[in-house]
């Protein structure tokens, strides 16, 4: 089986590091990034749609076709946003693209990207947290096939990748070493982005024994 693959977000850290690593891939056909601005990038399989409403994916509907798998790394910092504008950008945003999607293809492969601590209730007191398990319930409910939310922790950016996020970025170039020692104490709940990106490839291609991807879960699915 080949995978013909979308992708949001590549032009952040979680969805540049499952980019290079679907371009990699010998199971991997093509790769369609939706991006409001360029990656600056070239490669056989990669084709990139620059889309600046991600609210409406009507204008492109056409370029959605041929695709058996999506994965949605698009995020945004919950950090000094409402919880209406939070919710615009990480609920309807996701959706509007997937009910398109669905629509001009079958048989596909859903995974969106969450975070560890995400409330599947979406009734918790923490704002982001039942956004975010809001999100996951209409991706596991929606139709996909095979569908799965990725709840990472802690990750660790490989292959030059950088955080588009400043306090995120400042972390890692300051307080790496954290990171590494935790991951020295706790094996598995530190991910790289190299296995965040195998993962969502073998999820697809053999599927998972369960639909929330933990990190320990990520470790094993990238193996």
């Amino acid at each position: 089986m080949k995978l013909n693959v979308i992708i949001t977000g590549a032009t952040g850290m979680v969805g540049k590091g499952v980019l290079l690593e679907c371009l990699d891939h010998e199971a991997v056909a093509s790769v369609l990034c939706i991006n409001r601005r360029s990656l600056n990038m070239q490669h056989p399989k990669l084709t990139e749609c620059i889309h600046n409403d991600f609210s409406d994916f009507e204008s492109i509907r056409s370029d959605l076709r041929g695709y058996n798998a999506a994965f949605l790394c698009m995020g945004v910092s919950a950090a000094g946003k409402s919880e209406e504008a939070y919710h615009h950008f990480t609920y309807d945003y996701t959706m509007a693209l997937v009910r398109v999607v669905q629509e001009e293809n079958d048989a596909m492969t859903g995974i969106y990207v969450s975070g560890r601590g995400t409330d599947s209730t979406g009734q918790g007191k923490i704002m982001w947290a039942r956004v975010k398990g809001k999100t996951e319930n209409a991706i596991l409910n929606c139709g996909f096939e095979k569908a799965f939310v990725f709840r990472p922790g802690a990750i660790i950016p490989r292959k030059g990748i950088r955080s588009s996020t400043y306090w995120y970025q400042f972390i890692y170039d300051y307080l790496m070493w954290v990171i590494r020692f935790y991951k020295t104490v706790r094996p598995d709940s530190v991910v790289d982005t190299t296995q965040i990106g195998l993962a969502m490839i073998h999820a697809s291609l053999k599927g998972y024994t369960t639909s929330h991807i933990e990190s320990k879960d990520i470790l094993a699915l990238s193996e």
